[in-house]
């Protein structure tokens, strides 16, 4: 694996020792279409903002002939540039993974550059997580849009729009009529607050190898769950077995495209993936990145706005 680093701080330039594509690679880091924190331009490039120990920093990275090109500004600049490698999945391991079935085999074939991101940062993926539980999408990404639209601050560089999130201070002061005003509920909101009391603590988890472990970490704050837990070191740990439970369609997804009926239930699933263990959430994108899903057989959840109550 070769890279090279040239105006320390600004730029960097890594070669990858493998095909790596950045939308499949980094697009779990997207909270919705107009996530201030994230956005992919027309030329192909990733830009994200992050709260880094550091301080706040914009990263915006290209790839050409299969080499990257990473240029970032602010305090948390240097941060983000030494750790790019692992963001983009140089800590991941693809080649344990041995597909069992043949839509498997065959959508792992056709994405060798899938890669498993590692961002070393908790709070910036358990904050969405806690904000998606139990609502819709839209719901959640309209709330996360929100909350740093107007308690975020402006991306360092360029990056006209983007913002970063708030410091965990910020959060914990945010009222709680700003909360209902970006739809989020009273026991989310609490979750948050207590989560961002004991940020540090929480931020740890980042860099334990013991993914249960960690996940034990994450589940000591009340309201935070298996799958807030997985959803969450799926992406600041690249864990690779972090397989979410508790998900209203992944069961139905895994159960339709691995045996063509419908799987109500996680323990159905966790069945059919047990010969993935290990790589049970790398089977799960694989799974998903197929499009197979189900026959919709019920009308699709309603949105409850508690703005209007």
């Amino acid at each position: 694996m070769q890279h090279t680093r040239t105006h320390p701080g600004t730029v960097r330039r890594w070669t990858p020792d493998a095909p790596l594509d950045l939308a499949l690679t980094l697009g779990p880091l997207a909270h919705g279409p107009g996530d201030p924190a994230f956005r992919m331009s027309d030329d192909g490039s990733v830009w994200r903002a992050s709260r880094t120990p550091a301080g706040p920093g914009t990263l915006r990275i290209t790839s050409a002939d299969g080499a990257i090109e990473a240029q970032a500004w602010g305090p948390g600049a240097e941060w983000l540039l030494d750790r790019l490698p692992s963001l983009l999945g140089a800590e991941d391991e693809p080649g344990a993974f041995v597909p069992r079935h043949r839509l498997v085999h065959e959508v792992h074939r056709r994405h060798p550059g899938l890669r498993l991101c590692r961002t070393g940062l908790v709070l910036e993926s358990l904050i969405p997580a806690v904000l998606e539980q139990k609502v819709t999408a839209d719901e959640a990404y309209r709330a996360w849009r929100l909350l740093l639209q107007r308690h975020g601050e402006p991306a360092p560089g360029p990056a006209s729009g983007m913002r970063v999130m708030p410091e965990p201070r910020t959060w914990a002061l945010i009222p709680s009529w700003e909360w209902h005003r970006a739809g989020v509920d009273g026991k989310r909101a609490a979750t948050i607050v207590r989560a961002v009391r004991v940020a540090r603590r929480l931020e740890e988890a980042a860099g334990m190898e013991d993914v249960l472990a960690a996940a034990a970490r994450l589940q000591l704050i009340p309201g935070i769950g298996p799958w807030t837990a997985a959803e969450t070191l799926q992406r600041s740990n690249g864990a690779p077995d972090a397989i979410t439970v508790g998900d209203l369609h992944l069961p139905n997804v895994v159960g339709y495209a691995l045996t063509g009926e419908r799987r109500t239930d996680d323990a159905g699933m966790l069945e059919l993936l047990q010969p993935y263990a290990g790589q049970r959430h790398r089977a799960a994108r694989l799974i998903l990145l197929a499009g197979r899903r189900p026959p919709r057989r019920a009308p699709r959840f309603a949105p409850n706005d508690i703005r209007v109550i």
